[in-house]
């Protein structure tokens, strides 16, 4: 297991990049449960994120790929709008500790 960052570094509703062992992931956390994902769109392979760490629509309540707006449930990573409708982004395994947030790699 990799440790991505302390808990507190990632609050509610909050979304992060990072880079672990060459491969870009992003952590969600949701109703206090963190989610990990491959940072790499479905659709055309590029990362999500339109600025460092911003990885969600306005509302907070979905991943957005920046590039086609194409939109993604938090929680299992599948696309619910645009041009990767019906596939879903890489899920990591994560748990989280008082040391940190882990993920598998």
């Amino acid at each position: 297991m990799k440790r991505l960052c302390a808990p507190n570094e990632l609050t509610e509703g909050q979304s992060r990049g990072f880079v672990i062992d060459d491969e870009k992931l992003f952590a969600v956390r949701k109703d206090g449960q963190v989610f990990v994902y491959r940072n790499r769109c479905p659709h055309k392979g590029i990362s999500l994120e339109w600025l460092p760490d911003q990885f969600l629509d306005p509302s907070a309540s979905l991943i957005q790929c920046a590039t086609h707006g194409a939109l993604f449930l938090i929680d299992s990573g599948e696309c619910v709008a645009g041009p990767c409708a019906g596939q879903a982004l890489h899920a990591l395994t994560c748990t989280e500790n008082r040391e940190g947030i882990w993920v598998e790699a």
